[in-house]
Formats: structure tokens, sequence, C-alpha cells
């Protein structure tokens, strides 16, 4: 469950890094990294 879970993190966090290139904002930016992080650990850890 935590796999699926870090992905769906992971995959939030690509979208709003594409979103990025469209208006220029930071808050939507620390999001967007703290959205992969998560996700990947999530995704990645045993």
């Amino acid at each position: 469950m935590r796999c699926l879970v870090g992905f769906a993190l992971f995959c939030i966090g690509i979208g709003m890094l594409v979103m990025l290139f469209i208006p220029k904002c930071f808050m939507a930016a620390v999001i967007a990294i703290a959205l992969l992080l998560v996700g990947y650990n999530l995704f990645c850890c045993d």
C-alpha cells in the first residue's frame, strides 16, 4: 500500500512540476518538491 501511495504522490509531483512551466509560483514549487521527495521515499523504501 505504501508503494502505491508513494507512486501516486510521485506522479502528482511530476504533474505539478510540468505545471510550473506555465505560471511562476514559489509555493507550487515547494509543494511539488515535497511531493516528489515523499513519493520517492514511500515508493522506494522497503
